[in-house]
């Protein structure tokens, strides 16, 4: 009986990338880890672009608008959104135009109702000569991104009741809206860490009244507090005292709950050998909750800060959408959702909800960063 012979093994070869790799990711830190997982959430990544976007526009809106945020247009009263056209009525093609709008009352409904003059368009320009601003209202400037020849008007998301463009509001209010979120949470951010660390670090009756403080907090309902501290701030305040009052005052609640987590996962640490280690060799108690304790469980904080923004944004529209918050001349988001209040004037003027699709879009984006943060800081996945 014969036995029939097995062939050697075959060995994989590896390439010596692979095997880089291997050593890269064993000696990798947690923060190259993190990095490394978070790549792979493509919605996440997609997000953190789409908002860098928004930030940067936010940061330079003088430049992209075509008017002034105040700027008022009186022929152009609850004008819809124009249309562009890049074919003239003869089916030839040409740069970019729109066409002068004539204005008709409809005496049964009593509304405007535009309509195209086929016979005047107006050629758009980019990177062209505009309407002279002042960019951050520092540096004087005239070129813009987008302008219309002269005597034409070009209205993106239509205009407001007064004839402004919302599309130049919109922008412009996206600076304090989006602002307005990361002071607030920075603000929130050290107080929490701070008051959270001390709590959990000194324990005793810094600890009894710190958490008593929080849980006094925590029982008033967010939004009336909001409503009440806002209501306090002096009609005569200049724009930006009441953008800093209003930031201080959405930062109130926002720190409690953060400090409680920090509160714990302090108490959790404290007993730790390197905890023990640095205190045995004289560093102060300051430095060994920031230097020692914090950095463990930053992953945690950070993915806080991506969810609390959303936060203070939806915040901020609330108050100044209710009259409470971000005043004229200043513009935020929430103060252009107020005259989009009824139902007739939605349907009439649809336009009016534009700057709300920006808050919805804003909160989503940072809903997604702070789901592949959270994902990439797991240790179990």
């Amino acid at each position: 009986m014969s036995v029939e012979t097995l062939p050697p093994p075959t060995v994989t070869e590896v390439s010596h990338e692979e095997i880089a790799e291997e050593e890269r990711l064993y000696f990798a830190s947690q923060w190259q880890l993190v990095w490394r997982k978070f790549r792979r959430h493509r919605l996440a990544v997609i997000s953190v672009y789409l908002l860098g976007v928004l930030y940067v526009v936010a940061l330079t809106f003088e430049f992209w608008i075509p008017y002034h945020p105040l700027t008022q247009h009186s022929d152009y009263l609850d004008a819809p959104p124009s249309r562009i056209y890049i074919r003239h009525e003869d089916g030839s093609f040409a740069r970019p135009f729109v066409y002068v709008l004539e204005q008709k009352v409809d005496y049964d409904t009593f509304q405007r109702i535009y309509t195209p003059d086929k016979s005047q368009p107006r050629v758009i320009h980019f990177w062209q000569q505009g309407e002279p601003y002042k960019f951050w209202g520092l540096v004087r400037a005239q070129r813009r991104f987008i302008v219309v020849e002269e005597g034409g008007v070009l209205l993106l998301f239509g205009t407001d009741s007064l004839g402004r463009d919302q599309f130049s509001r919109t922008l412009a209010a996206a600076r304090i809206s989006l602002s307005i979120g990361l002071v607030g949470v920075i603000i929130s951010f050290v107080l929490g860490c701070l008051l959270g660390g001390l709590s959990g670090f000194l324990g005793g009756w810094t600890d009894i009244i710190i958490q008593r403080s929080i849980e006094f907090l925590i029982s008033i309902p967010r939004t009336p507090l909001w409503m009440a501290l806002s209501a306090a701030v002096p009609a005569r305040w200049s724009p930006v005292r009441v953008y800093l009052a209003i930031t201080i005052i959405l930062s109130v609640i926002g720190w409690a709950g953060l400090a409680r987590v920090v509160r714990g996962k302090l108490l959790e640490l404290r007993e730790a050998d390197y905890v023990m280690a640095a205190s045995t060799a004289g560093a102060s108690e300051i430095r060994i909750i920031l230097d020692h304790m914090l950095p463990g469980f930053m992953s945690y904080l950070i993915v806080h800060l991506t969810l609390a923004i959303p936060g203070m944004i939806l915040g901020e529209t609330a108050l100044s959408f209710l009259g409470l918050g971000i005043r004229a001349p200043a513009v935020s988001w929430g103060t252009l959702l107020q005259e989009a209040q009824n139902v007739r004037t939605l349907v009439s003027h649809p336009w009016m909800m534009i700057p709300g699709v920006f808050v919805i879009i804003t909160v989503l984006l940072f809903n997604f960063v702070g789901d592949g943060l959270r994902d990439a800081a797991d240790p179990y996945k």
